[in-house]
């Protein structure tokens, strides 16, 4: 591994400590998925309810400083680790890859996804209700075997984006620090960025932020289903057409990609959070989702994952080559 040298210390190239890492942390959630126990994002989650306990107002300004403390606080801290360990190359990498395994969800959002395939497979609709939740906050009460479908796959593609390929892009851009902000922000999005009274405006910092962190990882996920899925002319069409009709500026591109892909319709009427809303159809021309449209979702979603390692991996070494040109 080719290293360079700053204030006398040895120090590895970024883009193979980046490169490694990021490979090995992605083949730990193909193997074992999430940590079972002690999962950091858990414990994040715990923090930032403290936080949110004690800076609670019903003011944007109160949940920007919410957000800065808590996503910037746990990049901070990132930071200051990666730095320690950054002239030990071995080291470095462990980091990035625990960090990757960590912050990656992509093996059990496709077990979640299987397991209410599974029970609406063997005509147990009550079952897949009770399991829904695990995917999405919609409320399952009053769906049908078709809408819970639709509702999987659904969450299978905007999950691709904020679990896998989000994740990795910003772990390309700023390495571990990338990884763990990313993760804080999506988190803190899930946690406090929905349109309940409560957090309308205490949330809205971080839904924002959220929504700036994710658009590249989405637009970068709405390309590579367009690639992995088998019908690119189709599936760039339905981003073309759809997308921008959808009320998420990032989650619209990813489903609209993987509609198309499948050759399946999304969007339409959905319940969230208590509230009844009316989305628009992504992919008009494709059939209603079936059960067995699940499987097939999850088996893009893993194709994604790989081709997001490989651009990203790609990128990063392309980058520290041409400043290293640049540098010399």
């Amino acid at each position: 591994m080719r290293a360079e040298y700053s204030a006398g210390r040895e120090v590895p190239a970024q883009g193979s400590v980046f490169a490694y890492g990021a490979a090995a942390g992605l083949l730990a959630d193909r193997l074992f998925g999430d940590p079972r126990r002690g999962h950091p994002v858990a414990a994040f989650g715990r923090a930032a309810g403290a936080v949110e306990r004690v800076l609670w107002r019903d003011h944007r300004g109160w949940g920007a400083l919410h957000a800065v403390v808590c996503a910037g606080g746990t990049a901070g801290a990132a930071a200051l680790v990666a730095r320690g360990v950054r002239s030990r190359t071995a080291a470095s990498v462990a980091l990035t890859a625990a960090v990757t395994w960590t912050v990656l969800g992509g093996t059990s959002l496709g077990r979640e996804a299987r397991a209410v395939g599974g029970a609406l497979a063997a005509g147990d609709v009550e079952v897949a209700r009770e399991r829904l939740p695990h995917l999405c906050g919609r409320d399952p009460g009053a769906l049908d075997e078709g809408q819970i479908a639709r509702a999987v796959v659904e969450s299978v593609a905007e999950n691709t984006s904020d679990a896998v390929v989000g994740a990795l892009v910003w772990g390309a851009l700023a390495g571990v620090p990338g990884l763990v902000a990313f993760r804080a922000v999506n988190t803190l999005d899930a946690m406090v960025g929905h349109r309940s009274p409560r957090m309308l405006r205490f949330g809205w910092a971080s839904a924002r932020l959220d929504d700036v962190a994710g658009w590249p990882g989405a637009r970068l996920t709405a390309v590579l289903a367009a690639v992995a899925g088998g019908a690119p002319a189709r599936a760039l069409d339905a981003v073309r057409g759809d997308a921008g009709r959808h009320p998420s500026p990032n989650a619209g591109p990813v489903e609209a990609a993987f509609a198309g892909a499948l050759g399946v319709r999304l969007g339409g009427t959905l319940a969230y959070g208590g509230r009844v809303e009316h989305r628009p159809v992504l992919n008009g021309g494709g059939r209603p989702v079936e059960v067995a449209d699940i499987e097939r979702a999850v088996r893009l979603s893993r194709r994604v994952g790989v081709l997001a390692l490989g651009v990203c991996v790609g990128g990063r070494l392309l980058a520290g080559h041409l400043l290293g040109r640049r540098g010399r």
